[in-house]
C-alpha cells in the first residue's frame, strides 16, 4: 500500500504536467488566434499567398496544442481552446469562400463540430465585409456571391437545431448570421437600385443629345 507521501508526489507531479501543459496551451492558443487575425487581414487585402501562410502556422500550432492537451480532458475542452480553433475555422473559412476554393473540413483542419460550425458562420460576418467593399468598387457581381455563400451558410445553419451543451451557442451565431445576411442583402439591393437609376440617366442623356 503507498504512504500518504507517495499519494500526494504523485498527484503533484500529475497537476506540476498539467499545469506546464496548460500554460503552453494558452501560449499557442494566443499564437494560434494572432496568426488567424493576421490571415483574414490578408484575406482582406488579397494577398491570398500569405494569408495561407499564415493559416498553414497556425495549423500547426493547432495540431502541436491538440497533441499536448489530449491526455487532459479538461484542458482539451476548454474555452479558450476550442476559441482558438474556431477561429481557424473562421480565417481558413473565409479564405476558401472568397477565393472560391474547395471547404476545409473539419477532419483537414482537426478541428471539432461545433467550432467548426461556429467559426463558419464568423466567417459570414468577413464576407460582409468583403461584399461591402465590393460595392464600393462597384463590383456587384462580387457582392453577390459574397450575399449567396452568406445565404448557403445561414440556410444550412438554421437547420441545426441542438442544445447549446453539443453547438457550444451556435444558436446565437446563427441568429447573428441572419442579421448580417439581411443588411448586406439591403445594401447590396439600394446599390443595384441606383446602379440601375444611373444607367438610365445616362440613356436617356444620350437619347436627348442623339
Amino acid at each position: 500500500m503507498s504512504s500518504l507521501e507517495e499519494i500526494i508526489q504523485n498527484i503533484r507531479e500529475e497537476w506540476t504536467e498539467q499545469n506546464n501543459v496548460r500554460d503552453l496551451t494558452l501560449q499557442r492558443s494566443r499564437m494560434m488566434i494572432r496568426s488567424c487575425a493576421n490571415s483574414i487581414r490578408a484575406t482582406h487585402r488579397h494577398e491570398f499567398p500569405e494569408a495561407q501562410a499564415l493559416l498553414e502556422q497556425a495549423q500547426e500550432e493547432a495540431r502541436l496544442m491538440v497533441a499536448d492537451a489530449a491526455p487532459f480532458g479538461d484542458i482539451l475542452g476548454s474555452g479558450y481552446l476550442i476559441d482558438a480553433l474556431k477561429e481557424m475555422a473562421e480565417a481558413a473559412l473565409t479564405l476558401a469562400l472568397v477565393t472560391g476554393g474547395d471547404l476545409p473540413t473539419p477532419e483537414s483542419l482537426g478541428v471539432p463540430s461545433a467550432p467548426y460550425l461556429n467559426g463558419m458562420g464568423e466567417a459570414a460576418g468577413e464576407l460582409r465585409r468583403f461584399a461591402l467593399d465590393a460595392i464600393r468598387r462597384d463590383d456587384l457581381e462580387s457582392a453577390e456571391r459574397m450575399l449567396s455563400a452568406m445565404d448557403d451558410i445561414y440556410s444550412h445553419l438554421v437547420t441545426m437545431d441542438f442544445p447549446d451543451t453539443l453547438t457550444r451557442g451556435l444558436r446565437r451565431t446563427t441568429d447573428m448570421v441572419r442579421g448580417v445576411t439581411e443588411r448586406t442583402r439591403g445594401d447590396l439591393t439600394t446599390a443595384v437600385r441606383e446602379n440601375m437609376l444611373q444607367r438610365a440617366l445616362i440613356e436617356f442623356e444620350q437619347r436627348l443629345q442623339g
